[in-house]
């Protein structure tokens, strides 16, 4: 019975939790199609929501590998992204000359528009999986620093002069204090990020690529099909969501190890 209630509750807490955001939604596509019904808008300028569904499930059967091709790419990129983030950020914490040299640079870096980049990526590297994992590691990296280079610092003083006096030695305190504090920064820095990884990919694939969304829409847009332009853009963000939600999940089940794991250090 406590079991029941207990997944009563989180259900209840979860449809609490999407119920705003879905109703939102769905109120923002019914005033979309009305408005394309009555103001006899054409197809080719603005299509309905109801013609962008039904060009999805037509068109499913291609648009699929472009999309699997996508998230192929974002995957690698992003999961490489995470371990140069977090290699970089342990040793700008533990240098902090090194720290105050790159990060100007860093921050200049991210300056550089995407429009600009990934053609450059495309012509150094060739059409090949190379150039568009680089570029997403690029803009998907530096949000990653940044969250965990900030939550190093969230570490309270008294803390550290505890485990100091105790004679713990920095990687101790590192492993032990700064790490466990940091967890919190990780994951919204993976979050930022890994909204940045799809969008990337497909730029990427818009300026030169042999499959991949961004083939799919510029080949949608050269024909003059708004619709199949939305469709392409419905499954990214639904790749987005999809990214974001593993997240959410590793996030929560590393919660109960991290919750474990400080209950047995106590």
């Amino acid at each position: 019975m406590r079991r029941i209630l207990v997944a009563a509750g989180a259900y209840m807490r979860l449809l609490r939790h999407i119920l705003p955001t879905a109703l939102i939604a769905l109120a923002l596509l019914l005033v979309w199609q009305l408005y394309c019904m009555a103001s006899g808008v054409s197809a080719l300028v603005l299509p309905a929501p109801s013609d962008v569904l039904r060009s999805l499930v037509i068109e499913r059967m291609r648009i699929g590998p472009h999309a699997f091709s996508t998230i192929e790419v974002a995957t690698i990129g992003f999961g490489l992204s995470v371990i140069f983030a977090f290699g970089a950020s342990v040793a700008l914490h533990f240098n902090p000359w090194l720290q105050r040299g790159l990060m100007p640079l860093l921050v200049a870096s991210q300056t550089i528009p995407l429009v600009a980049l990934a053609p450059l990526m495309i012509l150094w590297f060739g059409f090949g999986l190379l150039p568009k994992v680089l570029l997403v590691i690029l803009v998907t990296f530096f949000p990653m620093l940044v969250s965990l280079l900030s939550g190093y610092q969230q570490v309270p003083q008294a803390y550290l002069d505890l485990l100091t006096s105790m004679g713990a030695g920095r990687g101790r305190i590192f492993a032990r204090a700064t790490l466990p504090v940091a967890r919190a920064s990780f994951f919204a820095g993976l979050r930022i990020s890994a909204t940045y990884a799809i969008v990337a990919t497909i730029f990427a694939e818009y300026a030169g690529a042999r499959q991949g969304l961004g083939i799919y829409i510029l080949t949608a847009k050269n024909n003059f099909r708004a619709d199949l332009v939305l469709a392409a853009v419905v499954v990214s963000a639904a790749l987005t969501l999809l990214m974001l939600g593993t997240l959410r999940l590793i996030e929560r089940l590393t919660a109960r190890g991290h919750e474990r794991g400080r209950d047995a250090a106590g």
